[in-house]
């Protein structure tokens, strides 16, 4: 899943392009998404793959816990939030930036 596919691209006066910003969704809590203890070495995108068989989705976990704009290295030792629906999170994804 390209995440860009909804975002306009414009062109400026000179003819460059360039995308509108992202909006990612607040993803709610649910009963069924898994908590871990982030350790040295973990990156998003690793726990991406992991947990969804697709490391482009590290965005979900990084939103997820507030991390968006930060590093794709979460601290060790730190309690990250796994949503267990990255389907609901992309549709909610979709919905934002479609409506732009």
């Amino acid at each position: 899943m390209n995440r860009y596919n909804k975002i306009d691209v414009y062109k400026n006066a000179t003819g460059k392009r360039y995308y509108t910003n992202a909006v990612y969704p607040a993803i709610p809590e649910t009963e069924n998404d898994i908590y871990i203890i982030a350790s040295a070495g973990d990156r998003y995108d690793k726990l991406a793959l992991q947990f969804y068989n697709d490391s482009s989705l590290w965005w979900i976990i990084a939103s997820s816990n507030n991390h968006q704009r930060a590093s794709l290295n979460p601290t060790p030792g730190e309690q990250l939030r796994i949503p267990a629906d990255a389907g609901q999170a992309l549709k909610l994804y979709e919905e934002i930036n479609s409506s732009r």
